[in-house]
């Protein structure tokens, strides 16, 4: 395919550190990239002030537990500000998704190539990936302030 002829020659090189660590460092970058993508194109500060209310009406429905009416006029204004923050949180995924298609392709033809190996602990790359990939996303959160 065309786009393996431009991903060859710039994730060629990490393939050829050992196995499992090719996969951890393209995990690492990847979710380094997106993480990135998702502080600069949300706005962090209607983002922390939409989990805050989020959570403020969690609270207000377990005490209005008793009183079905109120509590469902609550989930109401809940579920707009939910959807405020989903709206939010989907832009970077817009710019992210076909690219990360793409090299989800390119890998998935590069092992297949080799066979499809078992990575690490018997799991395929994807498995490696994945695992790692939230790993790395959780430590940077925290580490850049994510909300």
């Amino acid at each position: 395919m065309a786009y393996n002829s431009f991903l060859d020659p710039v994730l060629g090189p990490v393939m050829n550190i050992p196995s499992p660590w090719n996969i951890i460092v393209i995990s690492l970058i990847l979710t380094a990239i997106i993480t990135i993508m998702y502080k600069f194109l949300t706005d962090q500060k209607l983002m922390k002030q939409l989990k805050g209310e989020m959570k403020d009406f969690q609270k207000e429905m377990k005490d209005l537990k008793d009183d079905p009416k109120k509590m469902m006029e609550v989930q109401k204004r809940a579920m707009e500000k939910n959807m405020k923050y989903m709206l939010q949180s989907l832009k970077p995924t817009l710019f992210t998704f076909i690219p990360l298609i793409l090299i989800f392709g390119w890998l998935r033809s590069y092992y297949t190539a080799i066979g499809n190996p078992d990575v690490l602990f018997g799991l395929g790359w994807i498995w490696i990936y994945i695992i790692c990939s939230i790993a790395f996303s959780i430590g940077l959160r925290k580490l850049l302030k994510i909300y």
